[in-house]
């Protein structure tokens, strides 16, 4: 039985023996026991390598609290001990009032390095609680887990597979406070024309499951084999930083973070509108910033006081945020909805002059509508932007699928692939073109209006126009033809 069979087979085994339904439900409570396993394996790991190593290992958890211990002991051969192993009342007895305090204390231990592994263990189950209420259930569900094994890369990376697909099913099934799960075919292609380096750090003030810093992080360990070990303990421990506003949506982030191999994330529950962004300094900003922050929603004027530029629009918000907390010289990649682009009200006109004058907004890659779905089909775009200086010019590159994206139909690798191809040549085609500064400032109207479509139509010679006229007319009146017959006859 392979990974995802097992973890469909403890979906079925949580609906109909427990009740819990729902994708953010049942994705919870199988996290936190995945989660449990890949701590004991990982810790496994890490002792067998400093055996080989000669040094000392100390265990993140005590030993009778680790899963080898107190969800599926083992004989002295390997077998499972079925009379040592808890089950019904005493396994969620022990679950309940023994382990999810220990594992919480990790969290309010005064002594504790908030950067260290302890500390995430304690930041994700300080809002996990054991909602599988039979113990008897749990039982069950221990033992599929149990068989898993993540000592191997390929084991990882299946587990890290399965783990996205679980967290999609949970924002299809309606998302967290309206933070919609980014495609990742989106997050890959602006990934890598960003292009992340070793040593810059990374930032997405809207986390959610943490899609673009896992992606970044996947990104720079492809050139694992080129970097020193201090460079690679930079990545781990001093590269990836964000901020989530909804605990079920941090826990997850947190959890996934983990388990693709970022072994101390700097991901922090916090709502980053309530930051007054005036007091962001140079020593507070980031290289690079990803981000899809939630848009659509509306913001109290306690909070819009933390902005020079005050608006109840939460992308607003978000967007000067993002550029105050980029560095000089950084680069940043930011989803917006297609409002942020044409509306001209003062807070938007006056958030794009800022963005034009003071930034380098390069491009602008203009979605289709659907990317967003099955939560949303309102239309998107992508902000790319410098801290170097002014704008002098736009390139825009408009994805248009041949054929309409759907639920069943999302946006995929190859729609973004001549985008990605094209982004640093900047090159003219049926799909991107490049708009002047002052073509751009003379109504701050920065969404895509694509030359070649344009011309298609301004072109046509006047007998043309005239016969496309002339046949819907004739459709037209067909039409009413039609209609007067029907109403005569009744």
């Amino acid at each position: 039985m392979s990974l995802q069979q097992k973890i469909d087979r403890i979906t079925d085994i949580l609906r109909r023996d427990d009740g819990i339904s729902g994708a953010m439900h049942y994705t919870e409570q199988t996290s936190w026991i995945l989660f449990l396993k890949f701590l004991d394996d990982y810790e496994a790991e890490k002792a067998d390598e400093a055996i080989l190593s000669g040094k000392d290992y100390t265990p993140v958890l005590d030993e009778k609290h680790r899963w080898s211990n107190w969800a599926c002991p083992k004989k002295a051969n390997g077998q499972a001990d079925i009379q040592r192993a808890l089950t019904g009342d005493d396994l969620n007895r022990y679950v309940n009032e023994t382990l999810f305090p220990y594992l919480k204390s990790f969290r309010s231990d005064t002594k504790a390095d908030p950067k260290s592994f302890r500390y995430k263990i304690g930041a994700i189950f300080e809002y996990l609680d054991n909602k599988i209420a039979s113990g008897h259930t749990l039982r069950e569900v221990l033992d599929i887990i149990d068989g898993l094994n993540f000592q191997s890369e390929t084991e990882l990376f299946e587990l890290s597979q399965v783990y996205e697909g679980l967290l999609q099913n949970m924002g299809d099934a309606g998302g967290y406070a309206g933070e919609f799960y980014t495609p990742r075919p989106l997050i890959r292609a602006i990934v890598k024309v960003i292009d992340p380096q070793p040593g810059q750090t990374i930032y997405d003030a809207a986390a959610g499951s943490c899609g673009f810093l896992i992606e970044a992080f996947e990104h720079l360990k492809k050139k694992r084999r080129q970097l020193t070990t201090s460079q690679w303990d930079k990545i781990q421990d001093d590269t990836f930083f964000g901020y989530e506003k909804t605990s079920l949506a941090y826990v997850m982030g947190m959890m996934n973070m983990i388990l693709h191999g970022i072994e101390s994330p700097n991901l922090y529950r916090l709502n980053t509108l309530t930051q007054n962004i005036r007091d962001i300094q140079e020593k507070d900003r980031y290289d690079i910033i990803l981000a899809n922050p939630p848009f659509g929603g509306k913001e109290k004027t306690q909070i819009q006081q933390n902005f020079p530029i005050q608006s109840n629009a939460t992308e607003l918000l978000f967007l000067q945020h993002f550029m105050k907390s980029l560095k000089t010289g950084g680069k940043a990649a930011i989803v917006v909805p297609e409002g942020v682009l044409f509306q001209v009200n003062s807070a938007f006109t006056q958030i794009k002059q800022e963005l034009l004058e003071h930034f380098n907004l390069h491009t602008i890659l203009s979605l289709p509508a659907g990317v967003f779905l099955p939560y949303s089909g309102v239309k998107t775009n992508v902000l790319f932007f410098e801290r170097s200086g002014g704008t002098t010019a736009t390139w825009f590159y408009e994805c248009e699928p041949e054929q309409k994206l759907t639920k069943n139909k999302p946006l995929n690798d190859t729609h973004l692939a001549e985008f990605v191809a094209l982004y640093s040549k900047r090159t003219t085609s049926d799909h991107s073109w490049t708009v002047s500064i002052d073509k751009l400032k003379k109504d701050y109207d920065l969404s895509a209006k694509n030359p070649a479509k344009q011309n298609d139509v301004e072109h046509l010679p006047p007998r043309k126009i005239l016969e496309l006229i002339q046949e819907k007319e004739t459709a037209v009146t067909n039409l009413l033809g039609e209609i007067d017959e029907l109403l005569g006859e009744r």
